[in-house]
């Protein structure tokens, strides 16, 4: 029978996001992890078998927290730019969360038809440009998946600290690239 652990899955995971936040996913190691709660690296692997494990309850701990961000934008009177503004707060607030979400290489090679993949909210946003701009599926679905690389450009940028904007310049930004793009597709429309 494997001893029983000094810390929770809970409490042990709580440590290694906690890591992650601060320091990124690469500082979380079990040493690391150990000496937060005050202890050796062995009480990590009563609770779980390897490190790929922690990193897993990591990764899902920062999507709650993403989802947290996106939640209140869709609240917003215009949620697609509450959505918008709220990932590049997000890239902000915790960059190294950011960087662990939406800039980790990956092998799959995902392509922007890939998107919903990376967001869970994406259903949600898809249909508020749908329902507030009288936009089709396919005019939303292209609005959409532009303004959103757009958008991640720019929380990459803020993520990693290359540049720096005020949330007026970002609003009015992202406002100016909206408009452009939604005058396009209706026109595009009424063709």
């Amino acid at each position: 029978m494997p001893p029983k652990s000094k810390f929770t899955k809970k409490e042990i995971a709580a440590a290694a996001f906690e890591i992650a936040s601060k320091d990124g996913i690469a500082a979380v190691t079990a040493r690391a992890v150990g000496e937060k709660l005050g202890s050796s690296a062995r009480p990590i692997f009563t609770v779980f078998k390897n490190m790929e494990e922690v990193t897993r309850e990591v990764i899902a701990s920062a999507k709650v927290l993403y989802n947290e961000y996106i939640t209140e934008g869709l609240k917003e009177e215009i949620p697609f730019k509450g959505v918008g503004k709220q990932y590049i707060k997000f890239a902000i607030e915790q960059p190294k969360l950011f960087q662990l979400l939406f800039m980790s290489e990956s092998s799959d090679h995902l392509t922007i038809n890939s998107l919903p993949a990376f967001d869970d909210n994406y259903d949600d946003i898809l249909s508020s440009i749908k329902n507030q701009y009288g936009l089709d599926n396919d005019s939303a679905l292209s609005l959409y998946r532009h303004l959103w690389v757009y958008t991640h450009g720019i929380a990459s940028l803020c993520a990693t600290r290359t540049l720096e904007f005020k949330g007026e310049e970002i609003s009015e930004m992202m406002t100016d690239v909206f408009i452009a793009l939604l005058i396009k597709k209706k026109s595009e429309k009424n063709k």
